[in-house]
């Protein structure tokens, strides 16, 4: 988990769980070329603008404003993360999610409203990918080693792999809003909210703000963003999206977010396993309870939507499906997304006409 940086004009999107790094200039008018090899000039100076940051959910947190903001925001904004922390996420022990984990009852049980609601944009997102999203991957996440425990790089068993998939199927988990609970259908049904938790934050954090009438504003959330308004030069928040090279902090495009959407990344570079001599990526495939392999995967998806939930969740979902099935998908549902593959040294960039339109000129 690194820090959060925004600039006043284009921070920097990484990955889910990680950081927005430092600002790039505006890009000239010209159409972004589909292969995008050269590192974007420096920016001019920023102008001045307010910023609180913070630590939640195993990162970093950062909400950037344009203007000076009410004085007792900041306290209000760390008290809703840390709210969410405690609620959604299984870095605390005694979490909901962590004790849903624990219990062996098909029985209704009552959580928070939070975590109902973000089961059930999983759940949403399930349905739509063809389980491409899985919350109910926990079993396979905690046996590769990226779980809250992390552990060292190894290749699991081929038994204990399969036995991890078993346990894998978002159909066996219901959630319920009103009164909110979940319920698992089979007992060792077991949930990790990492691909929608941060997005969600993003989204209760911007419900925050627009109660307070704060009229301009950009949101981080361990990487994943929500903009409202405009930044300091009354422009649209301009994002840019980095070149997925490890250690690289280059970017590879940039896009103006809509007021009140949100942009998730989703890729291969920065968190990744080598197991047999082949790098593997975080994000795990639901289907088969293993690792994305990197050479066989996009390099990174990004997603655009007014939810950052399921910006976050999208990314995730179209990452697993690939360049290729959740290009289809993208499309075919009107989802603004971009596809970045490796190719000859350079990366390839496949855009949905939806994500066209962001693309900064």
């Amino acid at each position: 988990m690194n820090d959060t940086h925004f600039s006043d004009t284009i921070p920097t999107m990484r990955l889910r769980r990680f950081a927005i790094l430092a600002a790039v200039a505006l890009i000239a008018g010209t159409a972004l070329a589909l292969w995008l090899t050269r590192t974007p000039p420096a920016p001019p100076p920023s102008p001045a603008h307010a910023e609180f940051t913070g630590h939640t959910m195993g990162g970093t947190w950062s909400v950037k404003f344009p203007t000076r903001p009410p004085a007792d925001l900041e306290q209000r904004i760390a008290a809703e993360l840390a709210r969410l922390d405690a609620t959604l996420t299984l870095w605390q022990p005694n979490s909901p999610p962590s004790r849903f984990n624990q219990q062996t009852s098909t029985d209704w049980t009552p959580v928070p409203a939070d975590l109902a609601r973000v089961v059930a944009v999983a759940r949403e997102i399930s349905d739509q990918s063809g389980g491409a999203l899985d919350v109910t991957v926990a079993p396979a996440v905690v046996l590769w080693g990226f779980g809250p425990a992390a552990s060292a790089n190894q290749s699991p068993a081929d038994d204990a792999v399969a036995a991890a998939r078993a346990r894998i199927d978002y159909r066996r988990l219901e959630a319920r809003l009103d009164p909110p609970a979940l319920r698992k259908i089979r007992p060792n049904v077991q949930i990790d909210l990492g691909a929608v938790g941060k997005g969600y934050a993003a989204d209760r954090v911007a419900d925050l703000l627009d109660s307070a009438n704060v009229p301009d504003y950009l949101i981080a959330v361990g990487g994943e963003l929500r903009a409202r308004g405009h930044a300091a030069d009354r422009r649209p928040w301009r994002v840019g999206i980095e070149t997925p090279v490890p250690d690289v902090r280059r970017v590879l495009l940039a896009v103006e977010l809509p007021a009140g959407h949100g942009l998730s990344t989703s890729g291969d570079y920065r968190n990744f396993l080598e197991v047999a001599g082949e790098r593997v990526s975080h994000e795990i495939d639901p289907r088969t309870g293993r690792p994305i392999p990197v050479a066989r995967g996009p390099a990174l998806v990004s997603v655009v939507h007014e939810s950052s939930a399921r910006a976050d969740a999208w990314a995730t979902a179209l990452f697993v499906l690939g360049a290729e099935e959740g290009y289809a998908l993208a499309s075919r549902l009107g989802l603004a997304a971009v596809f970045v593959t490796r190719g000859d040294g350079k990366f390839e960039t496949r855009m949905t006409a939806a994500f066209e339109k962001l693309v900064a000129r």
